[in-house]
């Protein structure tokens, strides 16, 4: 018998999966580290997969 297998998760296809970014701020603070602040996809919420539909075309009745 074949070993299970895990459905494949989707990539997002609003961010193609670079769910997160990195974006700095510009300038640096009085300990001098760069200001960064992190920005999620909001259509995925930063995971960078989206879930399968379960209604759908190509789907049976």
């Amino acid at each position: 018998m074949p070993p299970h297998s895990h459905p494949q998760a989707h990539i997002c296809s609003n961010c193609n999966g670079h769910a997160s970014v990195a974006i700095t701020l510009g300038g640096r603070d009085r300990h001098g580290h760069l200001r960064i602040i992190t920005a999620n996809c909001p259509a995925c919420h930063g995971t960078g997969t989206s879930r399968r539909s379960t209604t759908g075309e190509g789907t049976r009745a």
